[in-house]
């Protein structure tokens, strides 16, 4: 499936991470879709190993970092396409005690959103990239959470890229009070 797909059938789902033997997760409340070479903010302009993941398996994960934190997808595409989805932030379910000492804040609605926010909370670093978050034997994964109608689904242009597509390709749960903005 495309990126822009992905990215809305993302919300809702539960992202898990199993940390120290503790369960934490929360519901995916904010995405972004990212394409190929021809999406000026697409790391798979630059090439190398972060287009080459791109490209791959679908349910990878894409880790990288930017401003010294590390960002979270999930490689999504179609066959032989390039593409990968912005995990942007969640809605706390399961060991919020956890991800408050990982983030060093107790304030539970800027917990985990936004993209370096949520991949401290959860303690996902770079030594997930490139395994699958699609197995429940994974110590992180994306399971089934609750189906999110198309109406509670908002759409707008993606976060902090300075050159945008003419189409929007952020996504998330309207006035849900866990997304980044």
């Amino acid at each position: 499936m495309d990126p822009e797909s992905v990215a809305q059938r993302l919300l809702g789902k539960l992202l898990v991470r199993i940390y120290q033997g503790a369960r934490l997760s929360g519901y995916i409340v904010e995405t972004e879709a990212y394409f190929g070479t021809e999406d000026p903010a697409s790391r798979a302009r630059k090439g190398g190993n972060l287009a080459k993941i791109m490209a791959g398996d679908v349910g990878i994960a894409l880790i990288y970092g930017v401003h010294r934190q590390w960002l979270f997808n999930v490689v999504a595409h179609e066959p032989e396409r390039i593409g990968a989805v912005l995990i942007r932030a969640i809605e706390p379910v399961e060991g919020i005690g956890i991800m408050k000492k990982l983030r060093g804040t107790s304030d539970l609605k800027k917990l985990t959103n936004g993209p370096g926010r949520l991949t401290k909370a959860l303690a996902i670093d770079k030594s997930f990239h490139g395994k699958p978050v699609c197995k429940q034997s994974s110590l992180l994964r994306i399971e089934e959470g609750v189906k999110i109608h198309k109406v509670l689904i908002g759409r707008s242009y993606r976060i902090g890229v300075s050159k945008d597509l003419s189409k929007p390709f952020r996504f998330y749960i309207k006035n849900n009070p866990y997304v980044s903005r």
